[in-house]
């Protein structure tokens, strides 16, 4: 078969492909980095011949019109299953809603509900075998794509080429158009001098031939930066970052001591600078392999020694987790957090790790509170139950959670806790019976 005639058949332009957006329809778009900018740049073009249009979507790349704009509602939903800042802002409009998710079972749960019209994402270009590859994310794309009525695909020169579940072959797409576009990039942000004291506390758990999971910020970076004398990490992680890159440039991430898929760094998204994207083209020791594998509980457990390291807003002195929302204020999403923090655990010598900063200031008063509570913010959402909860790591030390009554969790998490704070949380705790 010669696919590069089949390639021309399937060419459009961008504004075909605007042309295919109909009322009453479902789109779902590429994670992030793979997020088909210019197509969702132009989106809002199509408003006024349009009306409930669900754009289902994962970490927005740009404040798009089609949703930042209050005149939007009702021709176009955002629907997240993780929020931005940009859809935080947008939510008042009434353009954006939250998608409750646990990651490894967003799409499953999201087509057992209803299945997209369209799929569209960005993707490296085609090769000589016909063969296109989604770069750098398959969380949820590839059940998206096997499910859409229409596939199309925003091909830009500039996306790498990774190893995994990413490579999608030209019978399985309807239309492609060009772009020029670049990957976008991140910065690796700075730690300030609280992500460093919880990132050494951190680090003092992970032992030598652990498999670690890591997100992307300040804590996480500092907890890379404290690595450095650990030796033979593995990486079985939701997101693959620059920290990882320098811990195997430096030598310490090897994954000699994996149990599962060694030899390899496992991710289900890479999200970074161009170096990093860069390292990752054509590279067999990282393979981007499906959310609904990669973060499942049951896989994540079968990594010896798995250390799980999240972030959370809120913890209450039970170890209740909101890590999404400010009360009933949608602020980000569950993402893998319950995923890894519960796969950890099942793992032989596994770990799970909430850090979070001791305190934060109201941006309203801006009064410092604590974000150790006796009870979460009415309207809170649990991301992690307390069931589920194993350390919690603030710039005050580490509270051991598992097998813990809830007397002894009020006593571990209140010496964590900001000095301040201390008398106070113990006074509402024996008000709350919390023994």
């Amino acid at each position: 078969m010669n696919y590069y005639e089949e390639y021309k058949k399937k060419h459009i332009t961008l504004d075909d492909a605007l042309s295919m957006v109909k009322s009453n329809t479902d789109i779902c778009v590429g994670l992030a980095v793979i997020e088909p900018i210019d197509f969702m740049s132009r989106l809002h073009e199509v408003a006024d011949r349009v009306e409930n249009v669900n754009i289902l979507t994962c970490l927005n790349m740009s404040n798009y019109k089609f949703f930042s704009q209050p005149d939007m509602k009702g021709h176009f939903t955002n629907c997240g299953w993780f929020y931005t800042p940009m859809m935080r802002k947008a939510h008042s409009h009434g353009t954006c809603s939250y998608i409750p998710n646990h990651l490894h079972i967003s799409a499953r749960d999201r087509l057992s509900y209803k299945k997209p019209n369209i799929f569209i994402a960005t993707s490296a270009p085609m090769d000589k075998h016909g063969y296109f590859n989604l770069s750098l994310s398959v969380t949820y794309e590839r059940e998206f794509l096997e499910a859409a009525d229409i596939v199309i695909l925003e091909v830009s020169d500039n996306y790498p080429r990774t190893c995994g579940d990413t490579n999608i072959h030209i019978s399985e797409v309807d239309y492609v158009y060009e772009t020029n576009r670049k990957v976008p990039v991140f910065p690796y942000a700075p730690s300030s001098e609280k992500d460093v004291t919880i990132g050494n506390y951190i680090a003092e758990l992970i032992k030598d031939g652990s498999t670690i999971q890591l997100g992307i910020g300040g804590i996480p970076n500092a907890v890379a930066s404290a690595l450095g004398n650990k030796k033979d990490l593995g990486v079985h992680t939701e997101l693959f970052n620059d920290g990882m890159l320098n811990l195997i440039e430096a030598g310490v991430i090897t994954n000699r001591k994996k149990t599962l898929h060694k030899g390899k760094s496992i991710t289900t998204m890479i999200m970074g600078s161009q170096k990093l994207y860069d390292f990752v083209d054509q590279n067999p020791g990282v393979e981007v392999l499906r959310g609904s594998y990669v973060n499942d509980p049951n896989i994540v457990g079968r990594n010896y020694k798995m250390v799980s390291i999240n972030t959370t807003l809120e913890v209450d002195l039970t170890g209740q987790c909101c890590s999404e929302s400010l009360g009933t204020k949608q602020f980000s999403g569950t993402g893998g957090q319950a995923d890894t923090a519960i796969g950890s655990q099942n793992s032989v010598g596994g770990k799970s790790i909430i850090a979070l900063y001791s305190t934060t200031k109201n941006k309203k008063t801006g009064e410092v509170i604590s974000k150790i509570v006796p009870t979460l913010m009415l309207g809170a959402g649990v991301s992690l139950s307390r069931n589920d909860v194993d350390y919690i790591v603030t710039e005050y030390g580490t509270a051991r959670l598992t097998g813990c009554t809830i007397r002894e969790r009020v006593n571990n998490l209140i010496g964590i806790a900001h000095p301040d704070f201390r008398g106070e949380l113990r006074k509402e705790a024996n008000e709350l019976m919390l023994w």
